[in-house]
């Protein structure tokens, strides 16, 4: 099948309008018509060159949401016109243990990514900048009634790379969690936090975003580029989720901590992350990260969001103002995640 898309053929270069061709479905595979894709600051990387291993031409695009267009044989779970989405993953060997217990992400075999990945045949992957895609059913994921399919897109990435350390270093309910940095994960984490139970502080280093915070679900907001603020803070939290890319001083972000307490990165800085080792033995503190999530996983937050009237905030663009919506991205200038109208894309 024939779809329009966006590309970018050299690292660095401005998007152009192509036509992919999808593969004809296998016996378990979804088509799926794509209303909505998401633009995450990875794309940006990888667009851009920033990471090593860019594989161009490159069609970005992890954080899917439309409707079933088609079916595979074998397929049980999806019918024509099912709201669906896909997510950053596509495949995987669906044998080892990881896969077995629903962490495909960490498959032994490799996992095959939405885009700038290649599959086991060897064909390399095209993201969510395009009109249609073709997934294998188990990395398919529905998308509840309660979700509108744009303020949805951005969970499939976003949504439960904050969903997951929250759940694996909880429960929160009852407990002081601070969430570093309002943006595109930000703002998710704050809003999943609060409706888990937790006493949600934010932590951001400007005070334009401090009336958001609070009404996302904050009960308090810091700002990072205060040490008083943070001094006044020892001791506090039992769980920090660090969302920037920027390095941060880590001894005293590692003093917020009660004893016993974890920070997770799930912002990529570059350069190495350190600390003195007393930073973390007087206190039994913890440096930990964490990828995303697997199909079970991304399912189950995909419920929560259903169940708590979670979506992010997005600003929806077209595909003409694609370079646009870049520039401001980078420049932090969006609240809090831009979304594709993949409609417009060949128009």
């Amino acid at each position: 099948m024939r779809t329009p898309a966006l590309a970018v053929d050299v690292a660095g270069g401005p998007f152009v309008p192509i036509t992919l061709t999808r593969r004809d479905l296998r016996p378990d595979d979804v088509r799926v018509d794509i209303a909505f894709t998401g633009i995450c600051h990875s794309d940006l990387h990888r667009v851009h060159g920033d990471w090593a291993n860019g594989i161009f031409p490159m069609v970005p695009g992890h954080e899917i949401c439309g409707v079933v267009g088609a079916v595979g044989e074998n397929v049980s779970t999806y019918r024509v016109g099912d709201r669906v989405g896909v997510g950053v993953m596509v495949d995987s060997c669906g044998t080892c243990a990881y896969c077995l217990d629903g962490s495909q992400q960490f498959c032994v075999e490799g996992v095959v990514e939405t885009y700038n990945s290649r599959g086991y045949d060897g064909a390399l992957t095209y993201g969510g900048y395009s009109r249609s895609i073709v997934v294998r059913e188990p990395f398919v994921h529905g998308i509840p009634d309660a979700l509108d399919l744009g303020g949805a897109a951005p969970l499939l990435c976003a949504g439960v790379t904050v969903y997951s350390p929250l759940r694996r270093w909880g429960p929160v309910a009852g407990r002081n969690v601070a969430v570093v940095g309002i943006g595109g994960l930000g703002h998710l984490a704050v809003r999943m936090a609060a409706a888990m139970g937790a006493e949600v502080t934010a932590i951001s280093r400007g005070p334009g975003k401090r009336s958001d915070a609070r009404r996302l679900g904050a009960v308090d907001v810091l700002a990072a580029d205060a040490k008083s603020a943070l001094g006044s803070s020892r001791s506090r939290f039992d769980l920090v989720l660090n969302t920037v890319s920027a390095p941060l001083p880590m001894d005293d972000y590692l003093a917020l901590l009660r004893p016993g307490g974890v920070i997770v990165n799930i912002g990529a800085p570059v350069g190495p992350i350190s600390c003195e080792p007393f930073s973390l033995i007087s206190g039994n503190k913890v440096i930990a990260g964490s990828m995303i999530g697997g199909s079970a996983e991304t399912q189950d937050m995909l419920r929560f969001c259903a169940e708590h009237g979670i979506r992010a905030d997005v600003e929806v663009t077209d595909a003409k103002a694609i370079e646009s919506a870049y520039r401001r991205v980078r420049d932090g200038d969006v609240r809090y995640r831009f979304v594709i109208d993949t409609t417009t894309i060949g128009e």
